[in-house]
């Protein structure tokens, strides 16, 4: 079943928690909310499942107005970061607890408890308590829960931040299959913008409270309708910085300058914020626009290296396979993949290029 929000907000005292919000969620498709800590997440998933009521709008589930409907009577499963499991109960009876309390019969039990064990890496443990295993262990114990229940409602709040990366690179992979023929509506809360589009389906961007976009997941990181929504769909942070549009050009301070896009030409000339991701500021000797800096920062993690350094009087980050290492205070090349550069107007609203 769809779950539609219409102009749904809280507010506490003279505190904005969540603004008012419209969004329409389809049942079969994999909804993922992006934002940083703090960002509203947890509270948007509050409300859709019914443990805080709005102060305005309405939550309508089905077609059906659940606005006053308490949690109790909806069918709803939440995960969160930090596991909840009942610590008497093994964890057999922990992930059958919810089939027990609908007195599905034994043999269903155990078949639906071992599909989900089996999926979670869980069936060596079913005889274990939560005391006796690990927190990335009881994480599982707590989502393998709310998926046994088939919920039409199935709410995830960051479920994979505690687990080892192996085990949640598998289920990035797997979580969005695994609901895929399940009819439910899923909404998952990340605060990475990289699992976001690994997961597919929708995501909605949150900042401070309030969803600036909705849609495909690759469209909105491609094209953000504005410059708050880009920030919160890049990591590293977008590199963002001060031009002017002029004629057929664009250009920064320190005589950097390339080409306009079409449509940007058309426009009259003025001042505007160019933003690039930090993996199109590529290593000297790529295609592109030749900029240099002197380096703050050099970090390598992994096959990737991540270089800050100053341009255009403000700080930027180039993100590149390999390993480079570059002295700080030291003058290091890039070449800006202008092709990727996203322009937005004085208000923050993003310009056709």
């Amino acid at each position: 079943m769809n779950l539609e929000l219409r102009q749904v907000g809280l507010q506490v005292g003279a505190d904005v928690h969540i603004h008012p919000t419209t969004l329409a969620l389809e049942a079969g498709r994999f909804n993922t909310l992006l934002g940083e800590t703090l960002a509203g997440k947890t509270t948007l998933l509050r409300l859709m499942a019914g443990l805080v009521r709005p102060t305005t709008g309405e939550l309508r589930f089905g077609g059906r107005d659940v606005t006053g409907v308490p949690v109790q009577r909806r069918h709803v499963s939440m995960v969160y970061q930090q596991f909840i499991n009942y610590p008497n109960l093994s964890v057999f009876e922990n992930i059958a607890s919810p089939l027990k309390v609908t007195r599905a019969p034994p043999g269903e039990v155990r078949e639906r408890v071992g599909r989900i064990a089996e999926l979670l890496r869980l069936t060596p443990l079913l005889d274990r308590r939560p005391g006796e295993l690990s927190g990335g262990q009881q994480q599982r114990t707590a989502l393998a829960r709310a998926l046994v229940k088939d919920a039409e409602l199935v709410l995830l709040d960051e479920p994979l931040a505690n687990l080892d990366y192996k085990l949640r690179e598998a289920l990035r992979d797997e979580l969005p299959r695994l609901f895929a023929d399940r009819g439910c509506t899923v909404v998952y809360a990340t605060t990475d913008p990289a699992e976001a589009l690994l997961l597919g389906g929708h995501v909605a961007t949150l900042d401070q409270g309030r969803v600036t976009q909705y849609g495909p997941g690759a469209e909105v990181y491609r094209l953000p309708v504005d410059l708050v929504t880009a920030r919160v769909f890049s990591d590293p942070p977008i590199n963002v910085a001060a031009a002017w549009k002029e004629g057929a050009e664009v250009k920064l301070v320190d005589g950097v300058r390339w080409p306009a896009p079409p449509a940007l030409r058309a426009l009259p000339d003025s001042e505007i914020t160019v933003a690039l991701r930090p993996h199109h500021v590529r290593p000297a000797g790529h295609a592109g626009v030749a900029v240099s800096g002197r380096v703050l920062l050099c970090e390598i993690s992994g096959s990737e290296s991540v270089v800050h350094f100053t341009l255009a009087g403000t700080t930027w980050v180039s993100q590149a396979h390999g390993v480079r290492n570059h002295p700080i205070s030291e003058q290091a090349h890039f070449a800006l993949d202008v092709e990727r550069c996203l322009y937005f107007d004085a208000a923050g609203a993003r310009l056709a290029a």
